[in-house]
Formats: structure tokens, C-alpha cells, sequence
């Protein structure tokens, strides 16, 4: 039974008091903090058994990005595929995963699941506001199986703004290219036993796409966070803190799946077709966590959480169109590839008159939600060799429900006139839901100069599907179809640090990779066998990275959603055997001294190669019928980061260049067939700061400087752009 935020929090409060504040003495809080992190600080990233990064508060100033894609490009390992321009909804993907809807990756805030339901229905529409985060960390190899549950591309967690140490706070205003807005504040403090910090984000703007017949396409999102913090006395024999952590989140999107032909792309790449003037995303996502840490002993420490995530949205956007004979529909992926073939079917599309009910819009109306509890009991101790044990429990429980309806339209002289008004749950009734228990216990070994890192995690997934009859009452009449099934996962891995010197180090890993099925779909886990073996090195402001990695699948997953294009029923799974993914991964940064001047400069490569090793016919769009050796699609061979900038004692210049290569949008050998790629481009941001005072900031941001056209995805439907030439001038101030 699903049991909203406001009844979870005196439960999670009534268990975190019954452990009572009692006293110790204190630690740093960063310290305290460590088990709910995956990488921890960029110190602990260069001794980690395993690809490690970590991107701190400092550097995200520099660009001071909105956009988690431009934040993301400067980690190698890391694919991104755009979509709407501004980050809201980003694909990512680690080492080869696959890139829709982050689906394939563990995705956190502050150590929890964040996705709306990340065992039953992980490829959903909401990702945190990246203007609230002081941190990124991105942990790929084997001590990825700390999180869980999908392991085999790896972990990104976001951290939000800590509570600050004494009375602090700041104020963002950033005003930009098509009336956009950002705005950005938080304000707390702490005092002996008591801290707090409320926040909020507003962002908005007209969109950049420009309507066939005038409107908007932007968006708006309004994001409020509080967080309250109560610890026992410095000075105590146990040290406690409970924290709570509370946010809503709404977004308002004009935003649409119909992307633009080839010759339209070249002719006005920011065009959006007059069917998609209805098209409208709107969502709100609500968090309540409260953290507990209790130091047990000088060597043993318990940190637990409790969680309730709720998101709904209703995407409203154009489905289809209906084929000239009246006897089926058309999907527009195929309608934008062949619009010669469907020439009434685009006709439509642009503008020109249709016949009653010829244009197909969908409410995808879903609700969801997630909670669950976690503990992590640390010890320290010390024989032979130096150990940091972490044992690990969770227990959680999502659900998706959808209640979808069809609306149908004819397209009058460039406006959409409804003609029947289809009623809720007449297109799709069902819930899937999940309940996971899962376990880890991972030990860091440090021993000399070597660091082992033995780990195993366990998850028992029961996963759920009810399909309701087709009406608006369907659930009184109860399901017409159960669908039930229990997965088991063994997940372990190994990592091995060699501390060569004091500032070479080489590592290597070892660990299974592993994605549960979804709900009601019939096929198996996704898994595979990953490793990684490389070097480091870090001495007076110089740093670098070089290893290579190879992801080996026994059974490749393939997942049906609105957002691969269809093809195929959304929500169905296709086996796509064995794949092996290989590549090289390469970052190294340096600051140097000019007199006064500070001249920090980085990069970052990856290279990726990744293909099928087995033939087989699938449904899945992407797929198609496959050859042994296929290359995968919407995965990049090479991807290529460039920072340097120059830093006075009160002002900073800053340029990123990004190489962003093509990519199959189909899988295949050789040239691929026209429509079947996307482009390569070279992305370039630029941004300065003046420091007016102590407190005041004077900043710009030109992101795309030199304003690059080039498509950045063919899904769902037709070619898509990527943001064009956009400015920005704003103020932060700190106090």
C-alpha cells in the first residue's frame, strides 16, 4: 500500500530517536559523512581501487553549468546523449551501458536511489536540479558494487549543498538568450548541537526551437530543498547526528518527441513542427530522507537512512499519425525517415489540413513511488594490515502506475482541433512494482604499499506486474493479468591498488556486471563481466590517468521505451546475447604558475569499441537484424575534453572544448545508411568572472561559442538539435 511522504516521516523520526542523541566527541563532518558517499573527496579518488572521480564545488564554479550533460563531458568513460538542450532529462551512460534514460547506471542524491523507481521502472523523467549540487562523484570498476543495484557501467552520486559550518549563504541570478532565468539561493548555519540550510532554484526560459506558427518551447522548474541537522555534544562518549532532508520539485516542459527531417535539420535545425504545439511535460517530485549516524566505538560507526521519494507526470505529446487508408497508424520515426513515402502523413505534421482525428496525442499519465531503509555499519581495525570494513543492508520498495489515455486530433490550417476525447485508463492500466533486499560487505585492505579491495553484493528482487482491463473503472474489476517473478544476484568484485611510489600508483579490477530484468518481461538479467587495469599519478599540481577496460556480456539487455522510438510495445526487453565493449580511458590536468597569474589546464580521452559477438533478428529499433561484430549503436568511438584557463587575484577566464564524435543510431558495420547517424562536432564554452568584492561576483557563459549545428539524436522521431550559441551575465554573492 503506498503510504504518502507525510505519514513516512513520524516513522523514520519515532526510529531515529529511539536510538537517542548520546554523546561522543567529534569528527571532522566530512568524515562522518564517507558511507553515504562513493568516492569521497578528490584525495581519495587517486588511491581508489578503480576509476574514481570526483568533481568538487570549486570546479563546477568555474562554468557554473545548469546543464548535468557539460558537467559530465570532462569525465572520461562517461557518454551522454542530448536531447532537449538544457540537461532536464539526460541519457547517460558508463563505459559502454547504453545511454536512454540513465537506465543502465546507478543514479544517486546524497548516497540513495534517486530514480522515481529505480528497480521497476529505472528509464524515468526526473533527474535532480543540477544547480543545487556542491559535488559529483563518479565511481566505475569494482567497488561500483557498493551501490547497486546496476553494476555494470557504474555510479553517479550527486551531492547537494551541505549544511554550512557557520552563518552563511548566496544569492545567483543569471539572465540569458531566449528570456532565460536562472536563479539559485540558499541561506543556514550551524550551531553547537544545531544546524540548517533552506534552498531553492527557479529556472526558466522560452526555449530556443522555434514553433511552426508561433509558442513556446522552453520550460519552467521551481525546486525548494530544507535540511535540518541535531547532533549530541562534541565533548559526549558517543557522537549522533540526525539530519532531514526535504524537497519538492516541479518542472513545466513545452517539450516534444518529434524531432525534424534531414532536409528540414538543414534548412532550420530549431524548427519544431505545428503537431507538436500541444506537446507539454509536466512533473512533480517530492523527497523526505532522514539520516542517523551514531559512532558505536572509536573504530565502529552506523549510518542509516531512511527514504520516500513521490513523482507524477503527464507527458502530452503526439504518438502518432493515421495512414492514409484510415486502417492503422504511422509512427513518426517513420514518417520523418520516409517523407516521401507518407507525404499527407508529414503534410500534416507541418501544418496542412488533415481529416478528423488523423493526429494521435497520448496522456502519459504515471505516478510513482519509491522508499526504503538502509544502514551501513563501518569498523576500523588493525593487525597485520589496516582494515576498513562496510556492511551494508537495504531495504526498498518502488512502483510505477500508469492510467493512460489517447486524445485525437485534426491539424486546421496549422492548429491542432480536438475531435475525441479519449477517457483515463483506456490506453494502458497497469502497475509494475519491486521490492529489493540486498546486501553488501566490502573490506579496504591497505597492507605496505598495497590496497586489496575484496567486495560482494546480494540483491533478492521480487518484481510484480498487474494489467488492468482498459476503462476508467478497470481497476474495480481487479487485474486481468498477474506476472510475478523472484531474481537472485551473486555480485562480486575485487580491486588491487599499488601505491609504487608516492605518486605512481597501479590498479586494477574485477567484477560481475548486472542489471535486473523488468517486471512482467519474460527475459533475463543482463549480465557481465567487467575489468579495468591502469596508473595514476599525482605530484605538485600535476595529475593523470591512463588505463584501459573491457566489459564482457553474456547477455546484452535491450529495453522498449517512449524514448528509443517505439517499434516494439513500451516496457518490453529484447536478449541481445553476447557484446564485448572495450576501451582506453585518459585525463591529465596541471596548474601552472605565470607570476600572478594561475593557468590551470586539463583533458580527458576516451576511446570505445564496442560490438555484438553473436547474430540474431530483434524487434527492438536499434537493433534490427544483427551480425557478429555490429557495433552498437548511440555509442561513440571517441569523446575528447579541453579545459584551460588563466586566473588573476579578482578575475578568471575559462574555455572548455568538448569533441563530441558521430554515432550509429542503428547497429551495423561500415558507413552507416543515411538517417542512421548522428553528428560529430566540436562544442566550445567559454566563461569569465570578476570578483567586485569579498562577496560579490561578476560572471559570463557562453556556451557553443562558435555556434555548431549538429545533430545530437535521431530518437525518438527525427534528427534533434543541439542547444545553439546561448549567453549568459549574472551576479553571485556569498554571505
Amino acid at each position: 500500500m503506498r503510504a504518502p511522504i507525510r505519514t513516512l516521516l513520524p516513522c523514520a523520526l519515532s526510529l531515529a530517536v529511539l536510538q537517542a542523541l548520546h554523546p561522543a566527541h567529534a569528527e571532522p563532518l566530512a568524515a562522518r559523512l564517507d558511507r553515504l558517499t562513493v568516492v569521497g573527496s578528490v584525495e581519495q579518488a587517486q588511491e581508489t581501487a578503480g576509476s574514481a572521480h570526483y568533481i568538487d564545488s570549486q570546479q563546477l564554479e568555474k562554468h557554473n553549468y545548469r546543464d548535468v550533460n557539460r558537467v559530465l563531458r570532462e569525465v572520461p568513460g562517461v557518454y551522454l546523449v542530448e536531447e532537449e538542450g538544457y540537461g532536464l532529462r539526460p541519457n547517460i551512460g558508463i563505459r559502454g551501458s547504453g545511454t536512454d534514460r540513465n537506465n543502465r547506471i546507478t543514479v544517486m542524491e546524497d548516497g540513495v536511489l534517486i530514480a522515481p523507481a529505480p528497480y521497476a521502472a529505472p528509464a524515468a523523467y526526473y533527474f535532480p536540479t543540477m544547480a543545487r549540487m556542491s559535488a559529483v562523484e563518479v565511481r566505475k570498476g569494482s567497488s561500483s558494487v557498493k551501490a547497486g543495484p546496476r553494476t555494470t557501467g557504474g555510479v553517479i552520486n550527486l551531492i547537494s549543498t551541505p549544511i554550512p559550518t557557520g552563518p552563511a549563504g548566496l544569492v545567483d541570478l543569471s539572465y540569458g538568450r531566449d528570456n532565460t532565468l536562472l536563479g539559485h539561493t540558499w541561506a543556514g548555519t550551524s550551531q553547537e548541537r544545531f544546524g540548517f540550510l533552506v534552498e531553492g532554484v527557479y529556472q526558466r526560459s522560452d526555449g530556443f526551437k522555434r514553433l511552426d506558427g508561433g509558442g513556446d518551447t522552453g520550460y519552467r522548474l521551481d525546486d525548494v530543498l530544507a535540511k535540518v541537522r541535531v547532533n549530541s555534544d562534541s565533548n559526549a562518549a558517543r557522537y549522533q547526528e540526525l539530519e532531514l532532508k526535504v524537497s519538492r520539485t516541479t518542472q513545466d516542459s513545452d517539450e516534444t518527441y518529434l524531432g525534424l527531417t534531414d532536409a528540414d535539420f538543414r534548412a532550420m535545425p530549431n524548427r519544431r513542427y505545428a503537431a507538436s504545439q500541444l506537446d507539454n511535460i509536466a512533473t512533480t517530485h517530492e523527497l523526505a530522507q532522514v539520516n542517523h549516524f551514531i559512532e558505536l566505538a572509536d573504530n565502529v560507526d552506523l549510518t542509516t537512512v531512511v527514504y520516500r521519494t513521490e513523482f507524477a507526470r503527464n507527458w502530452y505529446k503526439l504518438n502518432d499519425v493515421r495512414n492514409s487508408a484510415d486502417t492503422g497508424w504511422v509512427s513518426l520515426a517513420n514518417i520523418l525517415a520516409n517523407p516521401a513515402t507518407f507525404a499527407d502523413q508529414y503534410a500534416w505534421l507541418t501544418g496542412a489540413t488533415s481529416p478528423n482525428g488523423a493526429l494521435r496525442l497520448r496522456n502519459n499519465n504515471r505516478k510513482y513511488y519509491a522508499q526504503g531503509i538502509q544502514s551501513v555499519l563501518g569498523w576500523k581495525f588493525a593487525g597485520t594490515a589496516e582494515h576498513n570494513v562496510e556492511f551494508g543492508l537495504r531495504w526498498h520498495r518502488d512502483e510505477e502506475d500508469r492510467f493512460q489515455d489517447d486524445d485525437r486530433y485534426r491539424m486546421q490550417d496549422g492548429r491542432l482541433v480536438l475531435t475525441s476525447d479519449g477517457a483515463p485508463g483506456t490506453q494502458d492500466n497497469r502497475v509494475v512494482s519491486a521490492e529489493a533486499f540486498s546486501a553488501y560487505v566490502q573490506d579496504e585492505i591497505r597492507y605496505g604499499r598495497w590496497i586489496v579491495t575484496p567486495g560482494v553484493r546480494f540483491e533478492r528482487i521480487r518484481l510484480t506486474r498487474e494489467d488492468f482491463p482498459l476503462t476508467t473503472n478497470g481497476r474495480d474489476a481487479g487485474p486481468t493479468r498477474v506476472l510475478r517473478d523472484t531474481v537472485d544476484a551473486f555480485i562480486p568484485g575485487l580491486g588491487v591498488t599499488w601505491l609504487l611510489s608516492d605518486d605512481l600508483t597501479v590498479f586494477g579490477s574485477l567484477h560481475r556486471g548486472y542489471n535486473p530484468p523488468a517486471p512482467g518481461t519474460g527475459v533475463d538479467a543482463e549480465e557481465s563481466v567487467n575489468g579495468e587495469f591502469g596508473l595514476r599519478y599525482a605530484s605538485n599540481g600535476l595529475r593523470g590517468e591512463l588505463l584501459g577496460f573491457w566489459n564482457e556480456y553474456d547477455n546484452l539487455i535491450g529495453t522498449c521505451t517512449a524514448s528509443t522510438g517505439g517499434g516494439c510495445n513500451i516496457g518490453d526487453q529484447f536478449d541481445g546475447g553476447k557484446a564485448r565493449i572495450r576501451g582506453i580511458e585518459a585525463n591529465l590536468g596541471y596548474r601552472f604558475r605565470a607570476g600572478a597569474l594561475n593557468i590551470p589546464v586539463s583533458a580527458a580521452y576516451t576511446f570505445t569499441r564496442a560490438e555484438f559477438r553473436n547474430a540474431f533478428t530483434s524487434s527492438f529499433g536499434e537493433w534490427g537484424t544483427v551480425a557478429s561484430g555490429d557495433r552498437l549503436p548511440y555509442l561513440p568511438e571517441h569523446l575528447f575534453n579541453a579545459q584551460a584557463g588563466i586566473e588573476g587575484e579578482r578575475w578568471r577566464i575559462n574555455l572548455a572544448a568538448n569533441y563530441i564524435d558521430d554515432m550509429r543510431t542503428r547497429a551495423g558495420q561500415g558507413t552507416p545508411a543515411a538517417g542512421q547517424r548522428t553528428d560529430a562536432a566540436w562544442v566550445f564554452d567559454l566563461s569569465a568572472g570578476w570578483q567586485l568584492t569579498d562577496n560579490a561576483e561578476l560572471y559570463a557563459r557562453v556556451e557553443n561559442l562558435f555556434d555548431e549545428t549538429y545533430i545530437v539524436s535521431r530518437r525518438p522521431s527525427g534528427a534533434r538539435p543541439g542547444q545553439p550559441r546561448t549567453g549568459f551575465v549574472g551576479m553571485r554573492y556569498r554571505f
